[in-house]
């Protein structure tokens, strides 16, 4: 039988993972120490507590026809870890800096921007030193 589903990857389960806590979509029929058994046994950690919630289906209209369904509820999981071990799934990734090089092999300082719609745009800061202010310009990236 399998038991864990899938990881919950949001906001919450972020900052609950960041205090070793750690949250799955779980079978609605898993007990805790089946929950506990195939965490330990797939992430190779050592399991110290396991929470379970029910989660109650959401209730959806359509638009062109005027009838309801509900959504089926799923069982969630979080489960307390050892301090010192970690799921690699729930890790963020470090921000890499990347070198950007003009034509000339000169490195360019970038700095990146969020626009109101959360695009991404990126600007050049500047040039290397000693660099002729034609090599500035704007670069924007994204859609």
């Amino acid at each position: 039988m399998i038991v864990l589903k899938r990881p919950i990857i949001t906001e919450k389960s972020m900052r609950l993972a960041a205090s070793n806590f750690y949250t799955f979509e779980v079978d609605k029929n898993a007990t805790k120490p089946q929950i506990a058994k195939s965490v330990a046994d797939k992430f190779n950690v050592k399991v110290l507590k396991v929470k379970t919630l029910n989660m109650k289906g959401v209730t959806k209209s359509q638009k062109r026809v005027r009838k309801t369904y509900t959504t089926g509820g799923f069982k969630k999981a979080i489960v307390k870890i050892n301090k010192d071990q970690k799921i690699p799934l729930f890790e963020t990734p470090k921000e890499d800096s990347a070198t950007v090089t003009t034509v000339e092999g000169e490195p360019i300082k970038l700095r990146e921007k969020k626009d109101f719609f959360g695009k991404t745009k990126v600007k050049v800061e500047q040039s290397a030193v000693g660099a002729a202010p034609t090599t500035q310009r704007k670069v924007i990236t994204g859609k």
